[in-house]
Parts: C-alpha cells; structure tokens; sequence
C-alpha cells in the first residue's frame, strides 16, 4: 500500500533480475509527472512518487510495453441511474481518473462498466463511492444470485417506466387538441396548465432530479437538455397565462406553449421505453445460454447414496449422474457408464458423440438416451459454458474503434448544444424584430429539444449489443466490437460444421433391399428402436408403424453397430466392417448401390443376418 498520498506501489511480473528491474527502472524514468521512482526485485513492486494520479495507469501500461506484466484485476459492475451516453462518459473518466484504475469502459447499451484496477492501490468500494459521487451508483454484489438483482431491478425499473410513458401520453393528448385546435375556448390556457403539471413534475421529475445532480457536479447530459427546454417552455408558458397583458401592451399575443413541454416529456419517455425494451430483448441471448445449466444436480455419496443439491454447491471431485435427456451441469471426466451426447452448441456438430470411460464432457450439453457418472473437474465460473457466457457479455460491453469517435462527441455534445440554443436565441433577439423575443426563445427550445434523443451515442453501443447478442441467439460467436465492425469487409464465408447449412438433423434419404419382407422391416425397427445411436433414430422414423418383435441378446458394438438374435438368427446393423468381420457376403449390385451413395456423401447403414445379406440403408 502507499505510505504517503503521492507514493504507489505497483505489484510487478516477470521481472526475475536486476537486469529486469534495471529496464522497469529506465521506463519509469522516461514518464511525465513522476518525481521519484524506484524498483523492489525482492518484493516485485515497482514504487512511484506522483502528485497526477492518472500517471499510475500510464506507468502500469510503460511496464507492460517493456515487456513485464502488472497483477491487475478485471470485474464488471452493473451501473445504475444513467440516462445518456453522456453518463456513461461521466462515470468512465471519474473512473479512470483514480489512482490504481488501470483502464474503464462504460457501455451505456447494457449499463456496465468493465474496470481494471490494482486491488493493493484500490477496492471495489472505494469505486462504488466515486461513481456514487457524481450521482450514479454501482452494484456490487458478486454473490450467484447478482444477476438475478440486476434482472429484479431492470424489470422493476421497466414497469415504472411503462406507467409513466402511458400516464404521460394520455395526459399530454388533450393538451395537444386544446393548443391545435380549441385555444380560443374559455380557461384553455388554465385547462393546459393544469394537465401538463403532472407530466413535468410528476411523471417526467426524474429528468430535472438528474439534470440538478449533474449541475451540482458542474456537468450535463441529456437530462440537462430535457429539463431545460421543457423547464423554458413551461414557466414561459406560465408567465403568459397569469400575465397576458404583458404582450398585449406590446401589441403582441400571449403564446403558450404547454403542449410543447408535456409532448417532449411524453415522447423522450415513450423512446427510454422502446430502448429499455430493446435491451431485455437483446439480453435473451445471455438468458438462453444461462438456460443451459440445470439449477441442481444428483451427486453420489460415500455408500452409493444419491443426493440432489443446488448447482452452486456442487464442488471439484463430486460424483454426478446424469440420466437420459438431462443436460449436464458442469465440466468433467466420465468415470462409469456411456451414452451419447449432443454437443451441439459447443461444436456446431449435430451428430450427438458417444461418450465413454475417461471423456470429457461439458456444461450445456445434453445427454440422450443412455446414463453415466461423471466426476466435476470444473465448476462455476471455470466451466466451458460460462467462458462462452462471459466472452459474449465482454464482447456486448466492448466498444469498436468507431466508437472512440462517438465517445469524444458524447462526452462535449451537451455543452455545445447549450450554446448553440443560447446563441439563437440572442440572435433571434437582435435582429429579429418585433417578435425577436418569442422566435428566439422557440429556437433555445427547439434547439434544446431536437438533441435530447442523442441518437450518436446510443445507436453505437446499441447495435454492438444487439449484433453481438443476435449473434450469440443464432450459434455465432462474436469475440469483440472490433471483429464485429470489420465483419462489414468479409467477401467469403468458410464453413466447416455439417449443421451450419444443412437441417442437421440426420434422415433416411434412400433404401435398398435385396429381399424386402415385412419381417425383415420388422426386424430392423425393433433393433433399431433399442440402439441409442443418433442414426438409429433417422431408421425409426422412416420405419415408422412397423410392429416390434421379440429380441434377444442386444448387443452395441461401439464404432461399429449393433447385433441381436431373433428365432435363432443373428442380425447386424451398422457399418461396411461389422458386415466384413462377420464374414457375410456382399452381392455386387449392393456393393455398387453402396459406392454411388458414398460418393453423394451419403452415410451407408448396413442390414444383414448370418444367414445372407438382407438390405442397406443410406442416411444424410
């Protein structure tokens, strides 16, 4: 830790000798603001004196240049209360201006901040109390049950939002129809005033609570643009209803302009609505791969005894079973039994693969028709399916190069829209005449007004979020922000997974029968109703309503097929060689028909007893 306010201590890697500590030393030398520095070998730190905090990220990246690592770490925290782009560019540079953050980045499409940060120099409380000082807040909690908080709150926050959009446009209707249509009526005026009060101070509040925040703050955001043209328009509005003759000695008419102010509120709310909407309906994705995990497991204990526990408690080295159509909870090694399981969203292969003694299996897959223990060698956070999860929830929270662009503007927006809105209003008042004054304070409203959405800011990350989660919905990938936004430049796709462009789903295309009887039918579905073999399933359901006869003695040959006895007779289903091995005949005219399907990429299924060589079956 520092031992005095300007002193940081910066944990070091890889620097083994005095020749390594010699080059961090140098580097350290070469940095604008630090008045003294010197590196510990012995307790890997490198120390520097300051009096600008940011240049602690700026020697942590110098010593990463030279080749030597920094212990760093990374979290991702959800961020609460913003309302612009121009927030999330507010809560980032606080962030990164404290001594220990090595780097931040807000996305305001998911609200949340990625920070990485030297845990000796800085906690996470500490971070939670800087964003809490400019008026937003961080949550924090890291407990398994996080994510669903965040879930609570977004769904709290959405129904809210949902009753004062509605409340706002079905109280701002009648003022639009008084103000277009029947402002010659009696008490107009009053009747506006009286139904646009609560849209501004009741349903639209939070937007002048936010824009006071961040006057407190000596900053801006959309917030501040909202309150400020509605703010104008409204008290303007107000000074005419109570004091119209004002103008009228002036021979001019006393406008109001309550419809202005109520419409503005009742829009911007209805266009938060359809954004927060997009956002629950982007983040299915991330829902649908969480989907994949069971919320609990059944473990064996010492004794044999099965015991079914909640997925959170399951620890390295238990023993988990897992039965037919059950999807597996986390990684691990098989230690009894064997099945086949469809790794589908893990390889894109729709074939589901056997799995047997000492295989891998992994989180998210699901097992078919036979059961097997398995003993957890990966759990939580370092299991396959929650790596997937985590690279897809940094890639929606990374931000392509397009965007350093977009954070510039967003981050300077505000106060130019303020002084281009105050500018035409004094120029409308010099050279505007007569009704100068009218005419500029509709230009500071309209100015004011038509920023508010802030369409830069948003539609950036947005479409991040949204192509990265499409992407995720759909089997695709997406590593960053960046990948996504030079995706624009591919000119060819390669594909190498069967299920990519094809149904993947395996069928029955043709058959071919050197005796063909309604036993042999028979014979070959009630095998193939036995065998757990993914192709097995493609026979069933070509063979469909055919009866079942008695079998005896099934066997699976693995990697082979199948055999099993009926009246005496052995019979065999499976490939080219479990027929050769058993020494049965293959006719010509079977072997040819079997040549053109394999050259059409077909896979060829053979049935034959051991009396003669009944028929095969091509699938696709």
């Amino acid at each position: 830790m520092a031992t005095n306010n300007n002193e940081f201590r910066i944990p070091l890697e890889g620097v083994e000798s005095e020749h390594c500590a010699l080059i961090v030393d140098n580097g350290l030398a070469k940095l604008n603001g630090v008045e003294s520095h010197r590196v510990e070998l012995n307790n890997k730190e490198a120390i520097i004196e300051t009096q600008n905090r940011e240049t602690v990220s700026e020697a942590v990246k110098t010593i990463r240049d030279l080749g030597y690592g920094v212990t760093t770490v990374k979290k991702s925290f959800p961020v609460l209360q913003m309302t612009c782009a121009s927030c999330a560019i507010s809560v980032e540079s606080m962030l990164k201006s404290q001594a220990g953050v090595v780097n931040a980045s807000v996305n305001y499409a998911n609200a949340k901040v990625s920070v990485e940060f030297i845990p000796s120099l800085i906690q996470v409380e500490h971070l939670r109390k800087v964003v809490q000082s400019i008026g937003y807040d961080l949550l924090i909690d890291e407990s398994p049950s996080g994510d669903e908080t965040i879930e609570h709150i977004q769904k709290e926050n959405f129904k809210t939002l949902k009753k004062k959009t509605y409340w706002a446009l079905i109280l701002s209707i009648p003022v639009v129809v008084i103000g277009m249509f029947f402002m010659n009526m009696p008490f107009a005026n009053e009747i506006m005033w009286f139904l646009s009060t609560p849209v501004l101070f009741w349903l639209g509040r939070d937007f002048y609570i936010n824009a006071w925040k961040q006057a407190k703050h000596r900053s801006a955001n959309m917030d501040t643009l909202v309150a400020l043209s509605t703010g104008v328009a409204y008290i303007f509005s107000v000074f005419n209803t109570l004091f119209p003759e004002f103008w009228h000695e002036r021979g001019l008419h006393a406008h109001v302009y309550f419809e202005a102010a109520s419409v503005i509120i009742g829009f911007i709310l209805l266009g938060k609505l359809l954004e927060e909407k997009a956002k629950g309906n982007t983040s299915s994705a991330i829902k649908k791969l969480m989907g994949l995990q069971p919320k609990t497991v059944t473990i064996v204990q010492d004794g044999g005894y099965q015991m079914e526990i909640p997925i959170e408690q399951v620890e390295i080295g238990n023993t988990i079973v897992v039965k037919p159509g059950e999807q597996i909870a986390v990684d691990g090694i098989v230690i009894n039994g064997n099945s086949f399981v469809d790794e589908s969203m893990l390889s894109g292969e729709p074939v589901p693969v056997l799995k047997n003694e000492n295989d891998k299996v992994f989180a998210g897959t699901i097992n078919q028709k036979g059961s097997f223990q398995f003993k957890a060698d990966k759990v939580g956070s370092e299991t396959m399916l929650a790596h997937i999860i985590k690279m897809v929830q940094d890639a929606q929270g990374s931000k392509a190069p397009v965007q350093k662009l977009v954070d510039k503007i967003a981050g300077i927006f505000v106060p130019i829209v303020i002084v281009i809105a105050v500018a035409s209003f004094i120029v409308w008042n010099i050279f505007g005449g007569d009704n100068g004054f009218t005419q500029g304070l509709l230009a500071l409203i309209t100015v004011l007004v038509i920023a508010c959405p802030c369409a830069l800011g948003l539609a950036t990350p947005t479409a991040i979020m949204v192509g990265v989660g499409k992407g995720a919905e759909k089997g695709i990938l997406i590593k960053d922000a960046e990948s996504l936004e030079l995706a624009k430049k591919v000119n060819a796709v390669i594909l190498d997974k069967t299920g990519t462009i094809t149904e993947g789903k395996p069928v029955v295309t043709n058959d071919f029968w050197t005796e063909e009887t309604p036993i042999l039918k028979q014979i070959l579905f009630s095998i193939e109703k036995q065998s757990e073999h993914p192709l097995a399933d493609a026979v069933v359901s070509h063979l469909k309503n055919q009866n079942t006869v008695s079998i005896t003695q099934f066997e699976s040959i693995t990697g082979k097929g199948a055999k099993a006895e009926i009246d005496g007779i052995t019979y065999f289903i499976g490939n080219k060689r479990l027929i050769q091995e058993n020494e049965i005949l293959i006719e010509n005219a079977v072997a040819q028909k079997a040549n053109q399907w394999g050259n059409e990429a077909k896979t060829v299924i053979w049935f034959a007893n051991t009396k003669k060589n009944n028929s095969h079956i091509s699938n696709s």
